[in-house]
This record gives C-alpha cells, structure tokens and sequence, in this order.
C-alpha cells in the first residue's frame, strides 16, 4: 500500500487546515510541498516542507500524487487541468466550481488522466450530522416530507470576509453565496438521498458589497415531492440569529429533526422534544488546530487518500460536487428569470 505524497495549493485558512491535517492526522500520506498565497512559505517552513515556487513546480514534483485544491473556487477548473494533466489525484475544496460548465470539465479532465476527483464535504463527516443521517435511515421519521436549511450570517462579519478575500467580489466566482449554499445543497441531497428536481428563488444584495447576490431565498422540490426551504444570507443586522450558522430542520411522517452543527441535534415526536446530541465545544478562530474542529476534515482527507490507495472512485466525488453546485446556479438562474428552473440543467 502506497504512502501518498500530498502537495497543497493555497495557504490560507483551509490551507493551513489541510496541511495540519495531513501532516499530523490522517493516515496513508505524508505532506510533500505548499504553494500559492502570502502564507504559503511561512506555512511550509511551519511544517518542515518545501514551499515551492509555482504550482507548474509542485506538479513536477515525482513524491507528489495528489493535490489538495485550498484556492479561490474561481481558479479550481484551471488548476484541476493542470494536475489531471501531471496525472495527480485532485481534492477540490467546495464549492467545487462556480458553474455546472466548470465542474463538468473538471470531471472529464481527471477522467480522461485516470485520476480521481473528490470534493471536501465536511457535513458528511461530522458526528452530529452523521447521527442525523442515521436517523433518517433507520425510519425513525418515516417516510420525509419537508426540510428547511439557514445560513446567516450579520452584515459586520461578510465585511470583514471579503476586506480578507476579495476574490469572493470578483463575478467570475460564485462568492459567499456558494460558499456557504453549496454545503446546504449537498446537506439537503444528502439527508434525502434525493437528487431536486425543481428550484425557484429570489436574490438580491441589500448592502453595497459588490459581487454575487449575498441574500438568497430559495424553494427547491427534490425527488418523490419532497419539499425544502433554504434561505442563506450575509446581510443581518447584528446580534444577527441564535444557532443559525448552519441549521436544518427535517420533518417526516412521524417525526422531527433540529440540527444547528455546533450547537445541538434535536428529535421531535410524539409529545415532546428530545435532546439527542450535543457536540464538544471549541473556539473556531482562536484554535483552528483543535482536534474538535478538525474531525470532519480528517475524514474528508482520510476518504480521498484511501479511495487512491484502494485505486477507487471517492465516495464524495465530481458527481456530488456538481450536484451542489447546480442547485446553487439554478438559483441564481431562477432570481434572474423570475422562473421555476428545471433539474437537471
């Protein structure tokens, strides 16, 4: 069984969170090289490893046999040709492309070099979320009908978001709208085990932050009339809501769900609520190396180094990633026309 050497591109947040983790956590890899970004020679020179000039250097490299993709979603088509073209296995950091188009040619290109193509879904890979996930499986709900998902966020912290990453204005990408919706897209197709069918929604930006739409409310139907709400903004007043980061909210015939990741999973049925789950605490900007924040990023590494090893497609592949994102572009697609869009687009 391979050791699989890893380069990563980018050396921001995620990028320091990726190296943390390859160097430190997952198994069956070892971290190689650090390129791209500011940080990136202070961040290699943290992990003993060679910050490589360019990228076109650190796809050279022979002890390199996948690459983590911590950048800008707008520069991911562009970067996965070139590592499909060295013939290295490519993790692709959410959302996976600002457009269906994009992810559609990253699949072929990595299809066409014989390499895998996976794309970081942390909500998979959660404790809490899991637990959710079971019980829907095991019919603890019966049958689904309805779910709602938010993401919110106060106006004060989207601009301090994008005074970091400015790239997050630029139109070409699909800013903090898919930043953030992309988790809730795939979450909802997850937990359903449903592909959508249908979406409607509005868009607009409140504020004077430039770039794609910060507010968006959407009606997407999936899959045996299934039902769901997502509502995902940046622009709320401060204190902005309580446990509203990324909640979700799930009814069947029989039962309940509430989840807020990091704060509480809830099952409701019959005459009362039920406190199935609370997750350990954490500080999200004071210790991004906690072992507690970590976790769903160690199974994310984890499932890619072992689906090369295993010489397998990954369980969270190009195929989910684009389902995602295609959810979020018939939004915007639906706000622009004001139109129900049709899936697949």
């Amino acid at each position: 069984m391979q050791t699989i050497g890893v380069g990563i591109i980018g050396s921001g947040f995620m990028g320091l969170t990726y190296s943390e983790v390859v160097a430190r956590h997952a198994q069956g890899c070892r971290l190689i090289a650090i390129t791209g970004g500011r940080r990136a020679e202070q961040l290699a020179a943290d992990y003993s490893v060679p910050a490589d000039s360019s990228v076109d250097a650190l796809l050279a490299r022979d002890d390199v046999h996948a690459v983590v993709l911590a950048t800008p979603d707008l520069d991911r088509l562009d970067l996965t040709r070139k590592a499909a073209a060295a013939g290295k296995h490519v993790l692709a950091e959410k959302p996976m492309a600002p457009t269906v188009a994009e992810c559609d040619q990253m699949i072929s290109a990595c299809a066409a070099a014989n390499v895998n193509l996976a794309v970081v879904k942390t909500e998979r890979f959660r404790k809490i979320t899991r637990k959710a996930k079971e019980l829907i499986d095991d019919g603890t709900l019966g049958p689904l009908q309805m779910l709602r998902t938010v993401s919110a966020f106060p106006l004060p912290m989207s601009r301090q978001l994008f005074e970091e990453r400015s790239w997050m204005a630029d139109p070409r990408g699909g800013g903090l709208f898919m930043g953030m919706a992309s988790h809730n897209t795939d979450f909802l197709r997850w937990l359903t085990g449903r592909n959508a069918v249908k979406v409607f929604a509005q868009a607009t930006t409140y504020s004077d932050i430039p770039g794609p739409p910060l507010s968006v409310m959407a009606q997407i139907v999936f899959e045996d009339n299934i039902m769901a709400q997502m509502w995902i903004t940046g622009e709320l007043p401060n204190p902005s809501l309580p446990s509203s980061e990324v909640r979700f909210q799930v009814f069947g015939r029989d039962a309940m769900i509430d989840l807020e990741n990091f704060e509480y999973l809830d099952v409701g049925k019959g005459d009362k609520w039920e406190r199935i789950y609370t997750p350990e605490r954490f500080d999200y900007l004071k210790e991004p190396k906690s072992p507690i924040r970590l976790y769903p990023h160690i199974g994310v590494i984890q499932e890619f180094i072992d689906s090369i090893r295993e010489q397998r497609p990954p369980c969270v592949g190009g195929a989910e990633g684009r389902a995602a994102v295609e959810i979020c572009e018939a939004c915007l697609i639906s706000a622009k026309s004001g139109e129900a869009v049709t899936l697949p687009l």
